[in-house]
């Protein structure tokens, strides 16, 4: 495509076909966090899509709390049948990973503290389930990753075809051509694993990469937020509840008199990808230094005279523009639905 934005048909490239008969299979790896719940709860009240279970990341809290969390929202969703496995506790390098619970409350849910989930983690680790899912349906199983990708990048290397069986990976991730939100350099997802996410990238899989100089754009007001609350949504008041916090940190943080949608916007671009236009290229991650965790794409603008670390890999798709009103239109849609 050679740097030109070029826009996916939804009938073919939706999760969402018209022409599926049977639900799409979907696993989220999450560090949820308050819009990873938000995201979690409109995956859960999508009904052509069939949830094979939820992998947990630390993030947004520990991977621990994560774990936690993805019980709960199992059982709020009202499926608590639903698998949840354990991912790594750290990331590849080792290492304490960076918890954004200032971000997020210290039980990662905006601090309304719920019981403890009646369910238990499964046995097998996240990168194990991943593994053995897409082994399972080969060419059919999506993937959500909402946080730093460990498990993706430990699932690919016990399984070298790992990445040419699983049909997509949709990933909340990146500053593209755009300030970071750890620091002007790099994303929090990436920055909390940037070699994972190198190895992710550069895979070969079918990825969309949805970055934060997208998610940005999509914002619900303090009165989508009272709208929310009034609304008759199933998950409505709950999740007005856990977005408090995460509101006030964001007039702390940013100036924003509401909530930057991340982890939902990347939702609707692996349901409603006709929603954004895309660019694809190759993407590598850096590692180390003051731009740890930066993304930079080769936009193919440039016949390179020599080899360079770009070199070689197979592209990804980037989002680059996004219908902002259809989306927040999409979300509301779902979050509101009874």
């Amino acid at each position: 495509m050679d740097g030109l934005t070029e826009k996916f048909n939804g009938e073919n490239d939706g999760v969402f076909s018209g022409s599926a008969s049977l639900p799409e299979k979907l696993i989220i790896d999450t560090d949820p966090g308050i819009d990873d719940s938000m995201a979690i709860l409109m995956a859960f009240q999508s009904p052509k899509l069939e949830i094979l279970g939820l992998t947990t990341i630390f993030g947004n809290v520990t991977t621990t709390d994560a774990t936690r969390n993805a019980l709960l929202l199992c059982e709020i969703a009202g499926c608590p049948g639903v698998p949840v496995a354990e991912g790594s506790p750290e990331p590849l390098k080792g290492g304490t990973p960076r918890v954004a619970d200032f971000v997020h409350g210290s039980d990662g849910l905006g601090e309304i503290f719920l019981p403890s989930p009646k369910a238990t983690k499964i046995e097998k680790t996240a990168s194990e389930f991943l593994v053995d899912k897409v082994s399972e349906y080969p060419g059919e199983v999506c993937i959500l990753a909402l946080g730093p990708l460990t498990n993706l990048a430990l699932a690919i290397k016990r399984d070298s075809s790992f990445a040419s069986k699983v049909k997509k990976i949709v990933v909340l991730g990146g500053a593209f051509f755009a300030l970071g939100n750890v620091n002007p350099a790099a994303e929090a997802n990436i920055y909390g694993d940037p070699e994972a996410a190198d190895v992710v990238f550069t895979s070969g899989a079918n990825i969309v990469v949805v970055g934060i100089n997208i998610t940005t754009q999509v914002k619900f007001t303090d009165d989508d937020l009272s709208e929310l609350r009034q609304s008759k949504g199933k998950h409505a008041q709950i999740l007005c509840d856990m977005c408090k916090f995460y509101r006030d940190w964001h007039v702390k943080s940013d100036g924003v008199y509401g909530i930057f949608l991340h982890d939902p916007v990347s939702f609707v671009a692996l349901a409603r990808p006709d929603l954004f236009t895309y660019k694809k290229g190759v993407v590598r991650v850096e590692t180390q230094g003051i731009c740890e965790g930066h993304t930079l794409m080769d936009q193919g603008l440039k016949k390179w005279n020599t080899s360079n670390p770009w070199s070689g890999y197979s592209p990804v798709a980037v989002a680059w523009t996004v219908d902002v009103d259809e989306v927040l239109n999409y979300i509301r849609n779902l979050v509101m639905k009874p």
